[in-house]
């Protein structure tokens, strides 16, 4: 679907990809990745048609459309939520006109063996399977089912869009992009303004898209839960492999060992070599030997280890000095905006050494108790209390926007830092990968990974004994993210964090506060365990809201024999769809474990000189024996697929 050909990019004197070439194929899963600045969104916006590559080519057929989701852009006002929605489905109206047009005209000519009127059946033909396969379903229910999938209220379907902030229209130019269905989706950190039951709405969403996805993400979850294939830009190369990023990880290591191992293997062999031709070089005895190893040298094709970027910020939080034992407690807090209320008699109580999360759908109070916390907004009613000794460190979430644009990093640290610190700050803007001329960048340059380390590195300048972080990793690369969550699960002083990432969240929080219809919930362990209560919950509040009225969950109601039938039907086919999954899922493992065996055989056997005659035969014959393996697994994972399919046709309409 799009062939990327020899590309090269370079930005501000430096070469972001040098001579890259891939695929994307249909109905491929892609997960794009790689540092903050290594060029992933100037790909995506190649692949858009918004920026042209130095060198190369990148090919869409024909036919082709795109959907691009970018990070940032100026979203329109002047409509309601759903009106802007909406307006996703102009390109049907578009189609729908083409078509028309092309019926007229055929109707007006009689010419019905020419090139020219078969050109045009094809092209209505091909209009009116794509107008079938877009337009085919219910427009306004498709509009309402996504904009709740993404969060949104049915009650808020008739806001304007001027009074929602950025984060929430993104979710509308998302919608827009989903409703599309396009045959390419390309999104730019689609998670950065979801919240977690979005986030897992959207999985959903793109596990069943019917076209290509090709997703640039700092979310490892989502990434794993999402995609199949991994493509990685690192140093200008990039790495492509056939698994989701975890796995990917695995891979890449295997592969760099196995290549460091040969590489090492090559480089005795070379040192032997050329001691063998120094020592009997001038031995007329040995001249046809000396000749046939110098022969061997000048043919052998030396092994290239991949440069490998090792490049991280260092974190470490100073000690925390000791606070009382309750370090916040609020008690009947209420919290209004004009007429809405926010918060509706909360209480929560947090101790000395605890490490929680605030979680939720957007918009329900969490980064508004954070202000609260910190001072920054007033409350109605209710008691909050900060406790003895307290010292908080505070992350915002809109961190970059309250930063001087015109100061430089080194000023913005310059200005915060007092004391001792203030002879270390070059060491540590440099620990957060600000050198030599990046410390002289004005903040308005930076990019938002930029500014979110430039906002860690303030928190690092005092003692705090209470960190409150609010979505601090939205900017963040995977790699920054984990040295980040090392730093805090480190840290021995107490910690609020807002942030829908799950993997981040995963094992360094044993207490979710879960916000919901103004209130607040305690959950005792980590988010995981959060989630899979509230799905538990969810499913009992849907089985107490689907009995008539008067009956109660202990006396549940006779099912007709036809909806019983469905349902065992149904958990008969969800049965097999999961067996031809994990199915699906083991033989794409043993091909991709089969490829990889190929690949460093192919390695061995290309340099001769590093095995024995007997190793050569067997390693062939090897070879041999991997490749009938494949063939097999191949065939048995097309058998799967084929199978999956027509389960699928058969009940499709899931999002219809």
């Amino acid at each position: 679907m799009i062939s990327v050909h020899q590309l090269t990019v370079s930005f501000g004197g430096t070469e972001l990809f040098s001579d890259i070439s891939f695929l994307v194929n249909p109905r491929d899963r892609i997960g794009l990745t790689g540092k903050n600045g290594a060029g992933k969104s100037t790909l995506l916006k190649i692949f858009a048609g918004l920026q042209e590559p130095d060198a190369g080519t990148v090919t869409i057929p024909a036919g082709i459309d795109v959907g691009y989701l970018p990070q940032q852009m100026i979203h329109q006002c002047g409509k309601t939520v759903i009106e802007e929605t909406r307006t996703a489905f102009e390109h049907l109206l578009s189609l729908q006109r083409e078509i028309e047009h092309i019926d007229i005209a055929l109707s007006e000519r009689s010419d019905y063996e020419s090139d020219g009127y078969m050109k045009m059946i094809h092209r209505s033909t091909e209009l009116r399977e794509r107008y079938e396969i877009l337009g085919s379903g219910d427009m306004d229910a498709d509009v309402e089912r996504t904009l709740i999938g993404l969060g949104f209220a049915a009650s808020e379907f008739n806001r304007p869009t001027s009074e929602l902030s950025g984060g929430w229209r993104m979710r509308i130019e998302l919608a827009k992009v989903l409703l599309k269905r396009p045959h390419v989706l390309l999104l730019d950190e689609p998670t950065n303004h979801l919240d977690i039951e979005s986030i897992q709405w959207l999985e959903s969403f793109l596990k069943d898209y019917f076209g290509a996805v090709v997703l640039v993400s700092h979310d490892r979850a989502f990434l794993d839960n999402v995609t199949a294939r991994t493509v990685e830009i690192s140093l200008g190369k990039i790495y492509d492999y056939k698994a989701p990023y975890t796995r990917y990880l695995e891979l890449r290591k295997e592969f760099r060992e196995q290549q460091m191992a040969a590489y090492r293997n090559q480089q005795k062999m070379i040192q032997d070599t050329e001691e063998f031709i120094e020592r009997f070089r001038y031995k007329a005895t040995k001249a046809v030997q000396v000749q046939s190893r110098i022969k061997q040298l000048e043919k052998t094709e030396r092994i290239e280890v991949d440069d490998e970027d090792l490049t991280a910020i260092h974190v470490r939080f100073p000690p925390a000095p000791r606070s009382g034992t309750i370090v916040m407690e609020a008690g009947s807090l209420v919290k209004r905006y004009g007429e809405k209320l926010i918060l509706n008699g909360v209480d929560i109580k947090i101790h000395r050494g605890e490490k929680v999360a605030f979680a939720g759908k957007n918009g329900e109070g969490k980064s508004t108790l954070s202000k609260i916390i910190m001072g920054e907004i007033p409350y109605e009613s209710g008691t909050l209390t900060i406790g003895h000794n307290v010292k908080i460190g505070y992350f915002a979430q809109n961190q970059d926007e309250i930063m001087d644009e015109n100061l430089t990093v080194f000023q913005t640290v310059d200005n915060a830092a007092t004391g001792d610190i203030r002879t270390k700050i070059r060491d540590l803007l440099g620990a957060f990968l600000f050198r030599g001329e990046d410390t002289d960048k004005k903040v308005k340059v930076l990019s938002g990974g930029e500014r979110s380390r430039l906002a860690m590195i303030k928190l690092l300048l005092e003692p705090y004994n209470l960190l409150l972080l609010d979505e601090p990793t939205n900017h963040l690369d995977i790699r920054s993210k984990d040295v980040l969550k090392q730093a805090l699960l480190k840290y021995d002083g107490t910690l609020i964090i807002v942030s829908h990432d799950r993997d981040f969240l995963d094992g360094l929080v044993g207490k979710v506060y879960e916000f919901q219809n103004k209130l607040i919930k305690e959950h005792i362990g980590g988010v995981y365990d959060f989630l899979r209560k509230k799905q538990i919950s969810q499913l009992q509040e849907l089985e107490r809201n689907t009995l008539p009225t008067g009956q109660t969950a202990k006396r549940p109601v006779a099912e007709p024999k036809e909806k019983k039938d469905n349902y065992l039907e149904k958990r008969e086919r969800d049965k097999t769809v999961r067996k031809l999954s994990a199915q699906v899922s083991e033989t794409e493992k043993k091909i991709t474990r089969i490829e990889r065996e190929l690949e460093t055989t192919e390695q061995l056997l290309a340099v001769p000189a590093l095995l024995a005659a007997q190793e050569i035969d067997q390693m062939s014959e090897h070879y041999k024996h991997l490749q009938n393996r494949l063939q097999q697994e191949m065939e048995k994972w097309e058998r799967f697929v084929a199978e999956l399919d027509g389960i699928g046709k058969k009940h499709d309409g899931a999002f219809r």
